[in-house]
């Protein structure tokens, strides 16, 4: 089930924020986040705030149902208008995730795309992205998206291989999240994204490279891979621990992500963050990298996360609690933070680092600076980079890029 949510201090019913939250917003990039928390079955190493139709059942009625989700969302969208007020700002980046978004409606998701439209505004070169399974996604399904607004999309392809897909719990075949890849670029999406996972148990280095390779064949310019990580209370964890799969390895974690490094870049793609590859910098996922590098976000939707002046708040995470307390006029906040000048430090060496242009070595202290000298002379750091006064991680920095920011933060 999913993880639960952090303290923090009460979300006022109106969502209103600190002054100090707005003060020169109209400098900071503005993105929504709108969460779809419903999926047809639990993917084994799941532990995200996503729900199937039996975890439902009996737990809010009406107002949990998918059928009037959108009209529920698209509430939060106008009370953001109200919170953020006169802020001037036209949203510059969407991105609809889950969950699985298209579950929906195709033309659900273009309504609440709509009401960003209507509220707010979006920029005249805002990237619109929506995440897909791609057996919930046809022509006409993805034909209705993009004269709808979206043009970029993220289908989950996981795997190529059908023993690396069934330990994970995946439900498509082989085949058809590259088929997908077709059909959005026949619909007219200008960015298209395949997700993979590495360190399954069971997965081979040949599995590995039959995915890479069928991942780039298929056509997308950007490809994000991601180690498994194995969470606590997922069927997943269970399985581990009753000895039917074994333990993911590290070594192997390693091992995997050079190889996606040696194939992707040799493909024509570049990484531009640890777990990220595009073709080109206009491939580049734009709403990830508000995230990265600190920008203004507001996230809808059950158990969503936003972030706006360094003040960060998240929602309550039942679909039935999130529609109640919207239809109350009351907001879904369920708790809040305001992040000091020393938070705000070190969330930006946490994301940053990660980045290919890396970080300032301005924002370290000076413990870091030593860490950082340390970091440069183990090779895990750029050395031209640093000469020029920021912190870059090497091929073998990436490897240990969470050792290398535990130390740099320091």
């Amino acid at each position: 089930m999913p993880s639960a949510l952090p303290d923090g201090e009460p979300v006022p019913d109106d969502g209103a924020l600190p002054a100090s939250a707005l003060a020169g917003a109209a400098g900071r990039p503005l993105g929504f986040y709108l969460h779809v928390p419903y999926c047809a079955t639990r993917c084994g190493y799941c532990d995200f705030n996503t729900y199937t139709a039996t975890e439902l059942r009996g737990t809010g009625g009406v107002l949990a149902s998918r059928d009037n989700y959108a009209d529920t969302l698209i509430d939060e969208v106008r009370l953001a208008r109200k919170v953020l007020g006169d802020d001037p700002r036209e949203v510059r980046t969407v991105f609809v995730g889950g969950g699985t978004p298209t579950l929906l409606a195709a033309g659900d998701l273009v309504r609440m795309l709509g009401a960003i439209r209507d509220e707010f505004g979006l920029a005249a070169d805002a990237e619109v992205t929506t995440e897909a399974n791609p057996e919930s996604v046809d022509p006409a399904y993805l034909a209705t998206l993009r004269e709808g607004g979206f043009n970029r999309i993220s289908f989950g392809m996981q795997s190529a291989k059908q023993h690396v897909l069934r330990v994970l719990d995946r439900t498509h075949t082989p085949g058809r999240p590259e088929a997908c890849v077709a059909e959005a670029r026949a619909a007219g999406f200008d960015h298209v994204n395949l997700d993979l996972i590495y360190g399954t148990p069971g997965e081979s280095e040949d599995d590995w490279r039959a995915s890479l390779d069928a991942a780039i064949g298929a056509g997308p310019d950007h490809v994000s891979a991601y180690a498994l990580i194995v969470e606590e209370g997922t069927q997943l964890a269970r399985r581990i621990r009753r000895g039917e799969v074994p333990m993911t390895d590290d070594d192997v974690h390693a091992d995997r992500y050079l190889i996606a490094e040696s194939v992707l870049t040799g493909a024509g793609f570049d990484w531009y963050e640890v777990s990220n590859w595009a073709t080109s910098q206009a491939a580049r996922c734009l709403h990830n990298e508000l995230y990265w590098r600190g920008a203004d976000w507001w996230g809808a939707g059950p158990g969503a996360h936003s972030h706006v002046g360094g003040v960060r708040w998240w929602n309550v995470k039942h679909p039935g609690a999130y529609a109640a307390a919207l239809a109350s006029g009351r907001s879904p906040g369920a708790g809040r933070e305001v992040l000091a000048d020393e938070d705000r430090r070190v969330e930006r060496i946490l994301l940053e680092l990660r980045l290919r242009d890396g970080v300032p070595l301005g924002l370290l202290k000076e413990e870091g600076l030593r860490a950082s000298r340390r970091a440069l002379s183990d090779g895990l750091l750029v050395p031209q980079a640093y000469d020029e006064g920021r912190a870059v991680l090497t091929l073998r920095g990436r490897l240990l890029a969470d050792a290398v920011v535990r130390d740099l933060v320091d």
